[in-house]
């Protein structure tokens, strides 16, 4: 019998399970060391927001915001403090309630991953950021999961398209700051090669092959102004014009009528 679809639930598990190898351990060095570059010209805050796969992969740990809160969506004994456990689609937080959110993975290990950015917006206060990062289906390791078909590990994500995430972000009415690929290595366990990749990236291999295996999007939620509206016109402040016949009567404007004697 033919095993059916993994569940994302499985899915994201699996994802987990695969840091612990020597692509997944490099893949998670260079995304904190991303995450720390793009964050360090951002204002510090309140209350910054992790939603991911796990609580066991933080990457904002050295940012300067008063209170750290991640997301796990699945419970397990012993849970340190500051881990909440939800799915990304669905944020116990009130709106407007976080000054940054950090999407992990998130929409790419999701059933739902439009409403993963609507949730994350809605939480998000007015001016605040949002930090989005998934992995580019336009990169080897795009063409990686579309050859193997495997949905173990990073290849049962979706792959969304970062342009498709940005117009996501511009609907909600948000200001893309940065957004670039990173991880230009090929999808492989060997070590050598990895180190060979790495030495490649430091000498600016980016540049002429800008294909990283993720993106990472930073983008600023505008604060809405409210509109300003002339006030009504008072009744009692109009002035009857003393005259006779229509005025502007081909335009439907009023009718006024007097006597020719002006009384």
């Amino acid at each position: 019998m033919k095993p059916g679809p993994l569940s994302y639930q499985d899915r994201y598990r699996s994802f987990e399970q695969w840091f612990q190898t020597n692509l997944g351990r490099a893949l998670i060095a260079d995304q904190r060391k991303c995450v720390e570059r793009v964050l360090a010209d951002v204002l510090p805050g309140a209350r910054q927001l992790q939603v991911g796969i796990s609580h066991r992969l933080p990457l904002a740990s050295t940012s300067d915001f008063t209170h750290k809160v991640i997301s796990t969506p699945e419970w397990c004994p012993d849970l340190p403090p500051g881990v909440v456990v939800c799915d990304g689609d669905e944020l116990p937080f009130p709106s407007e309630s976080m000054d940054l959110v950090i999407l992990h993975h998130t929409a790419d290990f999701s059933a739902y991953p439009h409403q993963v950015v609507r949730e994350a917006s809605r939480i998000l206060r007015g001016g605040g950021q949002m930090l989005t990062i998934g992995f580019n289906p336009l990169s080897l390791w795009g063409m990686r999961k579309w050859l193997s078909r495997s949905t173990s590990g990073p290849w049962g994500g979706r792959f969304l398209f970062r342009s498709r995430l940005e117009d996501w972000l511009n609907l909600l009415d948000f200001e893309l700051d940065r957004s670039g690929t990173y991880f230009m290595r090929f999808p492989v366990q060997n070590q050598k090669l990895l180190e060979q990749f790495e030495r490649l990236e430091r000498l600016g291999g980016h540049r002429f092959l800008p294909i990283g295996g993720y993106y990472c999007i930073l983008a600023t939620k505008r604060i809405g102004a409210m509109i300003k509206t002339r006030p009504l016109w008072r009744r009692d402040n109009v002035v009857t014009l003393p005259g006779s016949g229509a005025i502007g009567a081909s335009r439907g404007y009023i009718r006024i009528s007097g006597n020719s004697d002006g009384k």
